[in-house]
């Protein structure tokens, strides 16, 4: 096994600049390793970047100072025990998941009783609590996230939803907030959701400086979607594949629900249960998602007009198309093409 971070270092009772934002990182066994590592990187280079004095302390806690195993199989060594910070005021808590993997690939987030007690007492005196990706688990299970919106890794949103029925799960952003929570979705994102954090507290500027640092393309909204959910969801039934794959090469056809029940010889009622049982969602609002999708990627790598777009994605009109996007994404089209086009258009 590898082993990452340094002798863990003596805390103070207050941080040695009173400027600074004291940020706590949950450490736990089989935790994801990037989930740990991404957001202190994030920091750092906010604390360097940053014209002012004020900055950023970050600690890994744990429950005691032995090395903790991640989930890639390296161990990492905390700063401190959940015990040493129980007289430290939190300006943020940071949690991170873990997941399970069965014999078929289901993915499956866990939680630990005494990981969401832990959760539980530093969230009672910290400013802002996050989640990183499947680490909104643990929030929920701590009741951090009741009657909130969140979301999470797309592969264990179902299982959110399921077994807290009180959090409003949505899937689809790469980041959440909703006052002084937030959650974020998968892997890479911990770093959008980092970048967002500091542009709360320091500004836009220092936020975009950090991503040029990390070579990131620019700092994504919170709107952007995690990838295509819509397509990548796997069902369980051949029915269910059919009707995907016809949305798929009829985008620019009206697509009602009486159609796609007369295409799989169904009711629309039935219809209706079959999208909600295998997808989770209704067969209005998976056309639009996976309309959104395919526009998505014609705005990021073509020059089409949105008249082009919209037609080809089977909008109708731009202002649907906008309508859409605005609802979806929390932006426009021409906004997510200005941020987001690559290659040969985006120096057309």
């Amino acid at each position: 096994m590898t082993c990452v971070a340094t002798r863990p270092r003596e805390i103070a009772e207050e941080p040695v600049n009173s400027m600074e934002r004291l940020i706590v990182v949950v450490l736990f066994e089989g935790v994801d390793l990037l989930d740990v590592t991404g957001p202190p990187e994030v920091f750092a280079l906010a604390r360097r970047e940053a014209d002012e004095a004020a900055g950023y302390d970050v600690v890994l806690a744990a429950e005691t100072l032995d090395p903790v195993t991640t989930g890639a199989g390296v161990r990492v060594l905390p700063d401190a025990t959940f015990d040493e910070l129980a007289t430290r005021a939190v300006d943020t808590l940071i949690v991170p998941g873990a997941v399970e993997v069965d014999e078929r690939g289901r993915v499956r987030a866990l939680t630990d009783p005494a990981v969401v007690k832990r959760v539980g007492e530093l969230a009672g005196r910290t400013r802002r609590v996050t989640s990183v990706c499947v680490g909104a688990h643990v929030l929920a299970a701590a009741g951090l996230l009741d009657g909130r919106r969140a979301t999470t890794h797309w592969s264990t949103a179902r299982q959110l939803a399921e077994e807290h029925p009180a959090v409003e799960v949505d899937a689809d952003p790469i980041f959440v907030r909703e006052g002084d929570v937030w959650t974020g979705a998968g892997i890479s994102s911990c770093l959008d959701l980092s970048l967002a954090l500091v542009a709360d507290d320091l500004g836009e500027d220092v936020a975009l400086r950090v991503a040029r640092q990390l070579v990131m393309y620019l700092k994504r909204p919170s709107g952007q979607s995690q990838f295509s959910v819509p397509l990548e969801q796997v069902s369980t039934t051949r029915r269910v594949e059919d009707l995907r794959h016809h949305v798929l090469r009829n985008l620019a056809e009206p697509l009602t629900v009486a159609d796609l029940a007369a295409h799989v010889h169904v009711s629309d009622r039935q219809l209706t249960r079959i999208f909600k049982n295998e997808l989770g969602t209704t067969p209005h609002a998976y056309i639009e998602s996976v309309r959104v999708e395919a526009a998505r990627r014609q705005l990021e790598s073509t020059d089409a007009t949105l008249e082009r777009v919209a037609s080809a994605c089977g909008f109708g009109t731009v202002d649907t198309l906008v309508r859409a996007f605005r609802r979806r994404l929390d932006t426009t089209p021409t906004e997510y093409r200005r941020r987001f086009r690559t290659g040969a258009s985006a120096h057309g």
